[in-house]
Parts: structure tokens; C-alpha cells; sequence
């Protein structure tokens, strides 16, 4: 069982390793759309995008050992939507598969009333079978599906939208 796991809301100083360990997920051609690794200087401004009070960033470690991130970011940057958040998660390679997403994606829904977000999003490749198995065993739902918006050397991929109302504002 996973219980060594902690959360804190990521500085600037962090920036590095939230970067590589997003650089590490371009070649799989499961998680992003990016097709080459981005610089430091690339995700300034998404990292300045964040705030601890409403679309925090956070640093996950586990037994001491930085082992991700996770971000909120919102949808669409109307006035609307701001109870509406796109969440991401990225753990480094030598985490993945231990059960470590279940526990971020967990305290991330639980965080969500303090941010006052009730719906959470994930946007998530077809193809990327673990993360919509993930996702999906958290109740949440496909609310779009948009065929071939992606290609990835050359192959057309699938773009999933995943939903959940998390709270009652």
C-alpha cells in the first residue's frame, strides 16, 4: 500500500524537474501532444499560470523522492468556465504502474472544493489506454469524443474528454 505520499504546491525552483519529467512522456506518444522535449524557458508562462489558491501546481513525492506533478488549469479562460478545471498528471518513469496515480488523482478530487472547482476534466489520448482506465475507475465520464484530432508520426489519433462533477458548490 502507497501511504509515504506527499503534496506541496510547486516553485519556480521545481521548474527542472516538472520539465523533464514531462519531457520523459514525448517519445511514448501516449500522454502529450508535444513531439519534441520543451525547454525551461518553453513552460514559464503555464508554470506562472498556476496559483496555490485556485489552479495549483504540485510537487508529488513519494518516500522523499520527488516523483511527480500534478496540475489544475482552466478550461477555456472565460469567467464561465472558472469552476471547471483540466487536470494533468505526470509521474516519472521509474514510478509509473505502482498505483501512485490513484492516489493523486484521489487528493486531487478531494482538494477540488477548496479551489472551488466542481468539474474536472482530463484530456486524454484513446490510445492511452492506463490513464483512461484510471480515470474511469474514478467515476469519471466521456463527455467528448474528437476522432483524429492528433497525429503522431504520422498516425491520426483520438482525443478523449473525460468529465466529472466533483462536488456541489
Amino acid at each position: 500500500m502507497i501511504d509515504n505520499i506527499t503534496f506541496k504546491d510547486a516553485n519556480i525552483e521545481d521548474l527542472p524537474i516538472i520539465v523533464d519529467i514531462y519531457n520523459s512522456t514525448v517519445s511514448s506518444r501516449m500522454v502529450t501532444a508535444d513531439t519534441e522535449p520543451v525547454s525551461i524557458d518553453d513552460r514559464l508562462d503555464w508554470f506562472k499560470e498556476h496559483n496555490s489558491s485556485k489552479r495549483p501546481l504540485w510537487i508529488v513525492e513519494y518516500e522523499g523522492e520527488i516523483c511527480g506533478w500534478v496540475s489544475f488549469q482552466s478550461f477555456y479562460g472565460r469567467p464561465a468556465y472558472n469552476r471547471t478545471a483540466e487536470i494533468s498528471i505526470y509521474l516519472h518513469k521509474d514510478f509509473r504502474g505502482k498505483g501512485l496515480g490513484q492516489k493523486i488523482l484521489n487528493k486531487a478530487i478531494e482538494e477540488c472544493p477548496k479551489f472551488e472547482i466542481d468539474t474536472l476534466l482530463g484530456f486524454i489520448f484513446g490510445h492511452n489506454e492506463p490513464s483512461i482506465r484510471l480515470f474511469l475507475s474514478f467515476d469519471f465520464e466521456k463527455w467528448a469524443h474528437l476522432p483524429q484530432v492528433a497525429e503522431l508520426d504520422g498516425i491520426k489519433r483520438d482525443l478523449v474528454i473525460l468529465g466529472k462533477k466533483v462536488s456541489s458548490l
